[in-house]
């Protein structure tokens, strides 16, 4: 957790009887800088996210579960809590702006505040252009794009308020190298990055911004396609080579857990065997 700002006062050798008051700095309390922090999360239910509260409990974080699945959240509620840990957890479809504010306002309901807001939840119905699957497009728009900006405007206030908090955001290799059948899904995830990185710049001393972008994750990723053949390409990818989902985990750990002068702003995480 960050601790209260605090003066550390020390002797002045040069003027002895002198104490100087140094100026105020925040401090990690706990060694890790996981334990007692409260992180929500979006896409919960499962893969990325579900691996990701599994972790982030089992290290001490409280977490916040939002997903649209219920009957999934209430089953990772009854896991974490059986292991020991806090959470809670609410229907969240990052589509309406009034689900992502209710989930930052249930951590602070809950907890009494927020630290980090874990944008994970995503839309992967990938397919070649030509098939003009309009309605995809705009689906892939709704939930990659505005469901992260729907994060920002629920998370932004009260990060400020509370002079500090942490955005991690789950992009995409996708972001990087666009191949066919994904230019849609690329753009979404280009679009983040952006979006992140704006953010970072003008986030100031008190804010962290964290981008992570996977490569092939053994999650339900190529059933979300549409298109028979493409779907079947994708879990042939995923058989193969895919890594599973706590290594991003594990990842999004490692950017909470640094010190709270340190922000990592991008994280690339791919199977060794992808080229």
């Amino acid at each position: 957790m960050i601790g209260d700002r605090y003066h550390l006062q020390y002797q002045n050798n040069r003027h002895p009887g002198t104490r100087v008051s140094l100026p105020q700095t925040r401090i990690m309390t706990d060694i890790e800088g996981i334990d007692g922090k409260v992180v929500a999360i979006t896409g919960a239910s499962s893969g990325i996210g579900e691996a990701t509260a599994l972790h982030l409990a089992e290290r001490g974080a409280r977490v916040v579960l939002g997903a649209r699945r219920t009957e999934r959240l209430a089953d990772l509620l009854r896991r974490i809590e059986k292991e020991g840990g806090e959470a809670a957890a609410t229907r969240t479809d990052v589509t309406r702006r009034e689900d992502v504010s209710a989930l930052v306002a249930l951590a602070r309901e809950r907890f009494g505040r927020l630290d980090v807001l874990v944008s994970n939840a995503g839309d992967g119905t990938i397919s070649p252009l030509d098939d003009l699957r309009v309605d995809e497009w705009d689906r892939m728009v709704d939930v990659n794009i505005k469901g992260v900006l729907h994060g920002i405007g629920a998370a932004l206030p009260v990060f400020r308020a509370q002079g500090g908090g942490h955005f991690i955001t789950i992009a995409s290799t996708a972001a990087f190298r666009i191949v066919p059948a994904m230019a849609v899904y690329a753009g979404t995830k280009h679009a983040v990055r952006a979006i992140c990185e704006g953010l970072r710049q003008e986030a100031g001393d008190s804010l962290r911004v964290t981008t992570v972008s996977p490569g092939p994750i053994d999650t339900d990723f190529a059933e979300a396609s549409s298109q028979p053949e493409l779907r079947a390409r994708i879990a042939a990818m995923r058989d193969r080579i895919a890594i599973p989902p706590a290594a991003i985990a594990r990842a999004i750990a490692f950017a909470i857990e640094q010190p709270a002068a340190v922000d990592i702003s991008e994280i690339v995480v791919r199977p060794t065997a992808q080229s």
